[in-house]
């Protein structure tokens, strides 16, 4: 009991030692005893003479002080000392306060540029965690695949060197862009950046890792860390995720990524399809080019065509798109996982037959994100959390000469 007793006398002890010694506090006492000072002295020598009253020289002692602007003239010499006196002080005063305020805004400033400050009010925002050489690309890529997102609601993440960051921001289309510095896989970085209100997260295997070392695996273990991270702070967020092995495929699964990108995957399978010699790697860079007219589109369908089937959809969206839009499958289990679950567990508790419901829930473990069902059966139904696939193609204008 003695020994805490002490802790605390101690703790006060130190605690009013920082305080006697705080600039603040020193200024705060001394500006009122010197204001005070100012005023009666002033009215000792001034009485009868330039003021008539003690509250003529409190008015004209604080005016002078708060607008600079003297209202009186001193007759003696004490009196334009302590004018002058005063003057002094006010200038002093007023410098440090605009100075403090100034060097305040400044770091503001400074460490919004440098990725160090928490951002403030935004929801439903886009995080682009990680780094890449070929950045600015990915950034007007995913710009133009999501016409409804502007720059100042996308959020980087990513520990790049700051004149690099600094370089995109330069740009008139990216000055808005927001920018957080820290590794994305770190709950306090992505608390920065918002997470808990933010609507979607792509994340992009970093290559800034390999300058301090790293390689792909290390690059992958962080991209399930950062997952992990982001869908424990905001379980309805959409994350999809960049792979160099498919081996950690499994990791993001557990951790209820919405999607996965194997890109060294993709990179070995079109080579192989390209040595074939039939074309292929064409086709694909057509159908997942930068025209955002044509290609492959994945779209709603309208919430009157669940329960039918897939004959009745295909056939009334072949005759409303012609040869322009053709349907070519669906997409099964979109958006955010965790909603799908709580959908599919509320459809399963539906069903009055207990090993029905049973089965059912057990489905909903199974359930695989966004898998696509191509060509399937015309009594295929359709339900909630499906979308359409086509492939559209971009309307020609045509020559009048070419009749001739």
């Amino acid at each position: 009991m003695i020994h805490r007793n002490s802790s605390r006398k101690k703790k006060l002890k130190k605690r009013l030692s920082e305080l006697y010694y705080s600039n603040y506090v020193r200024f705060g006492i001394f500006l009122p005893l010197f204001f005070l000072f100012a005023v009666y002295t002033t009215y000792y020598y001034e009485k009868g003479k330039s003021l008539a009253s003690i509250g003529d020289s409190y008015f004209y002692n604080l005016f002078a002080f708060i607008t600079g602007v003297v209202r009186f003239s001193a007759v003696t010499p004490q009196g334009r000392i302590i004018q002058l006196a005063t003057s002094i002080v006010r200038l002093c005063f007023f410098g440090t306060i605009f100075a403090k305020i100034s060097a305040f805004l400044i770091s503001n400033q400074t460490q919004k540029e440098k990725g160090l400050s928490k951002l403030k009010n935004m929801s439903k925002h886009f995080l682009l965690c990680g780094w890449k050489p070929s950045m600015e690309k990915i950034i007007e890529a995913v710009l133009k695949a999501n016409p409804d997102l502007t720059p100042d609601q996308i959020v980087l993440i990513n520990e790049a060197p700051s004149e690099q960051i600094a370089q995109i921001r330069s740009q008139q289309a990216y000055k808005d862009i927001n920018y957080i510095a820290g590794d994305f896989s770190n709950g306090e970085v992505l608390k920065k950046a918002l997470v808990n209100t933010a609507e979607r997260a792509l994340i992009i295997s970093d290559s800034s890792n390999y300058a301090r070392g790293g390689n792909p695996l290390d690059a992958d273990s962080r991209t399930v860390l950062a997952v992990l991270a982001i869908k424990s702070l905001n379980p309805s967020i959409y994350v999809a995720a960049e792979l160099y092995d498919s081996k950690f495929e499994s990791h993001l699964n557990l951790a209820h990524c919405d999607e996965i990108i194997l890109t060294s995957e993709y990179e070995q399978n079109l080579l192989a399809t390209a040595s074939s010699g039939k074309g292929f790697s064409n086709v694909i860079r057509a159908m997942l080019g930068n025209d955002i007219h044509a290609g492959v589109f994945i779209e709603p369908i309208q919430n009157k065509y669940f329960g039918k089937t897939y004959g009745e959809f295909a056939a009334e969206q072949n005759n409303v798109n012609g040869k322009k839009a053709l349907l070519i499958g669906l997409l099964l289990n979109t958006g955010n996982f965790q909603r799908r679950r709580l959908d599919a567990i509320r459809e399963a508790h539906k069903n009055p037959n207990v090993e029905k419901v049973i089965d059912n829930l057990i489905k909903v473990k199974t359930l695989k994100s966004n898998e696509p069902k191509f060509l399937p059966d015309d009594d295929f139904v359709l339900k909630t959390g499906m979308m359409a696939i086509f492939v559209k193609v971009k309307d020609e204008v045509k020559d009048e000469d070419s009749n001739y």
